[in-house]
């Protein structure tokens, strides 16, 4: 499959180095960029399989660049990581709605980030003996493609909504807790809060317009996804 291509959005020259030195020791390939403006350029050039991304940047900070990479239906379904010096709840939630996978806060362990990036893209790439395509009501989800339609149409879902919502219909009609989804979904349970998991919810059933019904709110517990009647 060839090494991993990973992008690093990051202004401080220092860090960007350090980043890139203990990526490539681990064997990914790595492009280096400055500012959000050049991370977009390098983008519609490169072959990208994750993000690593500074909210902090001179011009076009960090939440607009993730902002423009997750309304872009080519690019939607790149992994972002956060690394930030912005550490308070409010930054952590901010950056997750608008779709970034994880939320690292400087000073991080290179170590840690590594292991983070290693199961995120291992939760990208498609399981080898699941069904190819999955169908509910007037939801479809084509999974090698990486595509979900509703009623005909296509929408786009970044990489968590993608997998959330794989993981509900799969699991049509058993109620799944906030914690279990968390685990499931995101891999990073002790970092991530529930709160998340209701962002995420809220999102979905947003672009699922009048299927977004079929996912129902357990109160206290989490969520079911059930099969249209």
């Amino acid at each position: 499959m060839g090494k991993k291509n990973i992008l690093i959005v990051e202004d401080d020259k220092s860090i960007s180095k350090l980043v890139k030195y203990n990526l490539e020791k681990a064997g990914y390939s790595c492009f280096a960029s400055f500012s959000g403006e050049d991370a977009l350029k390098m983008l519609d050039k490169e072959n990208v399989d994750l993000v690593i991304l500074d909210i902090m940047l001179p011009g076009m900070n960090g939440l607009e660049v993730c902002r423009k990479i997750k309304q872009d239906k080519e690019k939607a379904g790149i992994p972002i990581v956060m690394l930030t010096a912005k550490g308070e709840e409010v930054d952590r939630i901010v950056g997750l709605e608008l779709g970034a996978d994880d939320y690292m806060v400087k000073p991080f362990s290179p170590r840690e980030l590594i292991l983070r990036i290693k199961g995120i893209l291992k939760r990208a790439e498609p399981a080898e003996e699941e069904a190819d395509v999955l169908e509910t009501g007037n939801i479809k989800i084509d999974i090698s493609r990486h595509k979900v339609t509703v009623g005909g149409k296509e929408i786009t879902l970044t990489q968590m909504e993608f997998k959330l919502l794989t993981t509900l219909i799969k699991r049509s009609g058993r109620v799944q807790s906030r914690e279990r989804l968390l685990d499931d979904v995101w891999d990073i349970a002790s970092d991530v809060t529930t709160r998340t998991v209701d962002t995420h919810i809220k999102r979905l059933r947003e672009k699922l317009g009048k299927s977004g019904k079929l996912i129902d709110t357990i109160r206290g517990i989490g969520y079911k996804f059930k099969d249209e009647d």
